[in-house]
């Protein structure tokens, strides 16, 4: 299993399409990853893991009886904190909005879901989304998995660091001047600012362009992806 943590979410979505991993199985390999490295990292700051195993059960139960979902069925991911996801915290890192519910999904994460993705927790950002570093007064300093005395970028920091320390098979992050390109930069994984209008809601943060891809097909209904991953990053080690 090892094997996955770096491992490509289009290649994943063919292995549990084939049955030859399970939905549940995926998602608890990946929230045991996280659980011995979040720590370190700081990355992930909201869960919602009865949920997701849930999904994750309903995810392989489909599949038993030949319903595919989309083309991110069954893949965990996390989702940048600044999107809203029903019943989690949406704070911005703004200490004024420390207890603010959302009440909804988010538009991304609403769309995510209805590609198949199981969504289990959201990842750490800077004071209103505006450095080119990952750190708030809510939740604290996310640090870079190929060095934790390092800084991961900004501002879909958490997002990055979670998928170079292979926590999460894919992420969502947002763009508007380098917030995701500088933390992929950073951490050594692909994050793509599609081109203005073409995607209305959200960036996608992955291991390769591939993934890019099957991210942006789930959200569009567009065409498989061709192409090469990068190499993983090393984990971080407690």
């Amino acid at each position: 299993m090892d094997a996955h943590a770096f491992g490509s979410a289009t290649q994943l979505a063919l292995e549990i399409r084939d049955r030859r991993i399970g939905c549940l199985e995926l998602l608890d390999f990946y929230l045991a990853r996280a659980e011995r490295y979040n720590r370190a990292l700081n990355a992930i700051i909201a869960w919602q893991i009865d949920a997701a195993r849930q999904r994750a059960r309903d995810a392989d139960a489909a599949l038993a009886k030949g319903e595919v979902w989309g083309p991110l069925h069954g893949i965990p991911m996390t989702v940048k904190e600044s999107f809203n996801v029903s019943v989690l915290p949406t704070t911005f890192g703004n200490p004024l909005w420390k207890d603010n519910i959302a009440a909804n999904n988010a538009v991304v994460v609403d769309r995510l879901l209805q590609a198949g993705a199981i969504v289990f927790g959201k990842t750490n950002v800077p004071y209103m989304l505006m450095d080119s570093q990952s750190y708030n007064d809510i939740h604290g300093t996310t640090n870079n998995p190929w060095d934790i005395s390092r800084g991961p970028g900004g501002s879909s920091g958490g997002e990055a660091a979670v998928l170079a320390a292979g926590l999460s098979a894919l992420g969502a992050g947002s763009d508007i001047a380098g917030s995701l390109r500088n933390p992929a930069h950073y951490c050594g994984i692909y994050g793509h600012k599609p081109s203005w209008g073409s995607d209305p809601v959200a960036r996608p943060c992955a291991s390769g362009d591939c993934d890019v891809d099957r991210y942006l097909s789930g959200r569009s209904n567009g065409t498989p992806c061709r192409g090469h991953r990068v190499g993983p990053a090393r984990p971080c080690r407690p």
